[in-house]
């Protein structure tokens, strides 16, 4: 079973005037992990398509969807999977790949369907792409990693690379995940903006009871969104895009657009947020 749904760019000065039910609604996406189901979100950031397959038993096929306008879609989109759940398996373009909790999976534009399987749990991103690329499973061991933070600031954190230029060549699709280490809450503070491309998060590892406050908005106009485990965000280039939690958790971050430099950002000074 595919779902598919459609969320429309928002600019500023409309997002201001949001109370929590319309911030929700345009930014937030819940639900999107649901048994024996595929579930897409198309946004008009970057096309970029943020979604979740749960096989439960059962393979699920994605191929075609309405929304990219092509017979499969993968036609003129490139794709990374990453597992958050259990064993289980990705097939594409005659190949199998053995995902563990953790493994991203990079497929290039021209993978044809792709069929999902074993009891994962595989959160989906996608981006429209201009070349082929190499298929990549990447495991843990083999991106890039980098410390930041620390304890004494409730930022301690490692940030794991996955699909991103230090390891491999993808067209748009920049993808890695952040763990939060024990007594940390914080993460991507101090805050930043980057107008060259969107990011979305995928908020995981989470105790049911636990929530994250994820915080967005222009630097001077701030809002938030409380999130819980395996809850969704999209952040619009103008937005920035932090949080802190109740206890430690893991969010996967992917961006598209312009550019894949992680570190072309604009930083905002803890004294120009409101």
């Amino acid at each position: 079973m595919l779902t598919v749904e459609t969320r429309h760019a928002i600019d500023p000065q409309t997002a201001k005037r949001m109370d929590t039910e319309e911030l929700r609604k345009h930014f937030h996406m819940g639900s999107l992990f649901a048994a024996g189901e595929i579930r897409l979100v198309y946004t008009h950031y970057d096309r970029m398509i943020v979604g979740a397959a749960v096989p439960s038993g059962a393979p699920l096929v994605l191929d075609q969807v309405k929304e990219c306008g092509t017979a499969s879609i993968l036609d003129r989109r490139e794709m990374a999977v990453v597992n958050v759940g259990a064993s289980g398996k990705v097939s594409a373009a005659g190949e199998t790949y053995a995902m563990e909790r953790g493994d991203v999976l990079y497929l290039p534009m021209g993978s044809g369907k792709v069929t999902f399987e074993g009891e994962g749990r595989f959160y989906i991103l996608s981006a429209p792409a201009h070349a082929a690329y190499p298929a990549r499973l990447i495991r843990i061991g083999e991106a890039e990693k980098v410390k930041l933070g620390s304890a004494e600031t409730s930022n301690d954190r490692t940030i794991y690379q996955f699909v991103h230029p230090a390891v491999m060549t993808s067209c748009q699709l920049v993808v890695g995940y952040t763990q939060l280490h024990n007594g940390s809450v914080w993460n991507t503070m101090p805050a930043h903006v980057h107008d060259r491309r969107m990011e979305a998060y995928l908020y995981f590892d989470m105790k049911p009871e636990q929530r994250v406050f994820h915080f967005m908005g222009e630097p001077q106009e701030t809002r938030h969104l409380v999130m819980k485990n395996e809850d969704a965000v999209v952040s619009p280039p103008w937005s920035i895009h932090c949080g802190a939690g109740t206890g430690s958790y893991t969010f996967i971050w992917a961006m598209a657009g312009d550019n894949v430099d992680y570190k072309d950002v604009e930083m905002v000074a803890m004294e120009d947020l409101r």
